[in-house]
């Protein structure tokens, strides 16, 4: 084992399917050994009934479409705003100057602490939901997209110019398609990063979405149903996360060389 030395693919899966193996297995191990009390951490089968009860009988198919969707929205208002100020802000400096100060303060503050006023002027409907979501992932897209923007090649830049091209083309054929491919993998990190935005807005005044049904199985001291909760939202993560990755692969095959 070298350091920057690539994995083949199939050696890839196996070692992640390896990991959960091992974590199942320790979960198991202290659970069913007596390690850990039920009430605090249930095991992995009793987790399996619950998760099949919730889906069968509870309407938790319902929550997670609700969770899904939110997510969905939000990320993909903040992306379509954020992607044409990002790019304006890599591509010209008076923009960055005039717009990263609020930016790079914005983007520290926690999305979590709005949801007090979100209430307070949306109510606990799908748009104070949708807000808390768009916070925590607009004002981090903006400042990612600008700096990928304008790291884009400098020799590109120039060859471009010596073969006449303008500024707007600049931006359409060199700058837009040079960072097209971190552009992608930013898209693809920030989702991750709104579905911790999205759980934190369900746990507040929801009545619908994996984030009210932790909560509600909380209040019952329900660890089995809390862990099953937990899981989907890490399996819809890593679906997504895939998905995002095939289409990456698919878009900008040139990118993926040497990885």
């Amino acid at each position: 084992m070298k350091p920057l030395v690539a994995v083949a693919p199939g050696t890839r899966v196996v070692l992640g399917i390896a990991f959960f193996v091992v974590f199942v297995a320790l979960w198991s191990l202290a659970t069913f050994g007596g390690f850990v009390q039920k009430t605090f951490l249930a095991d992995p089968l009793t987790m399996v009934r619950s998760g099949y009860t919730l889906l069968a009988e509870m309407g938790f198919a319902h929550d997670i479409g609700m969770t899904v969707w939110r997510v969905l929205g939000g990320f993909v208002i903040a992306a379509l705003l954020a992607l044409p100020l990002g790019v304006a802000m890599g591509a010209y400096k008076p923009v960055e100057a005039f717009f990263e100060p609020f930016i790079s303060f914005a983007r520290y503050l926690p999305a979590s602490a709005f949801i007090p006023l979100l209430i307070l002027w949306a109510g606990i409907g799908e748009a104070q939901k949708l807000a808390v979501i768009f916070i925590g992932s607009f004002f981090n897209l903006v400042l990612m997209i600008a700096v990928a923007v304008g790291n884009t090649r400098r020799d590109l830049v120039e060859a471009a110019y010596t073969l006449g091209v303008g500024d707007r083309g600049l931006i359409r054929r060199v700058l837009i398609p040079g960072a097209a491919p971190e552009i992608a993998e930013i898209l693809r990190m920030v989702l991750g990063w709104a579905w911790t935005y999205v759980i934190v807005a369900e746990l507040i005044g929801a009545s619908s979405g994996i984030g009210h049904m932790i909560t509600d199985s909380q209040a019952l001291l329900a660890t089995d149903q809390i862990i099953f909760g937990i899981i989907v939202i890490g399996l819809i993560g890593l679906v997504s996360d895939l998905l995002f990755k095939a289409a990456n692969r698919m878009l900008f095959p040139w990118a993926q060389l040497g990885r």
